[in-house]
């Protein structure tokens, strides 16, 4: 890491706790999330999905719901989450399959570049780059 990197994360990691205080809008989350597996009950994906559900709401404090939305290999359940409401209560868990793999074969009714927003980092396993997202917000 460059110097001039590192100081920019280090003035920006110091700053964060005083302006943290500044800026309050909104508890985060209001009401209970909605956790979209697009995969049947029991498989590697449905298993992920309710361990990081779990991890979520230990650390938010709210209700997780985990559905798992079967079909048309994982798009039926990724179109759920791209018609949610883009609010962070409706989050989907997606993998090579539902955002790669679909949107270079099928004719999806939704965009999976520009339809969803990463929540969280890819876990890599052996099989699968599985990841969190939610809704885009309109620019």
């Amino acid at each position: 890491m460059k110097r001039r990197q590192f100081l920019h994360l280090a003035s920006g990691a110091a700053a964060q706790p005083a302006l943290s205080g500044i800026a309050r809008g909104q508890s985060y989350p209001s009401r209970p999330i909605t956790m979209i597996v697009p995969f049947a009950v029991g498989g590697g994906s449905d298993v992920v999905g309710r361990i990081m559900a779990e991890q979520m709401r230990e650390t938010l404090g709210q209700r997780i719901t985990v559905e798992n939305v079967v079909g048309a290999a994982g798009s039926i359940g990724t179109g759920r989450v791209a018609r949610a409401a883009p609010d962070g209560h409706t989050v989907g868990l997606g993998q090579w399959g539902t955002h790669v793999l679909n949107g270079a074969v099928y004719s999806l009714t939704y965009d999976v570049l520009n339809d969803f927003e990463p929540v969280s980092p890819p876990r890599l396993q052996p099989t699968a780059i599985r990841f969190t997202c939610q809704p885009r917000r309109p620019s």
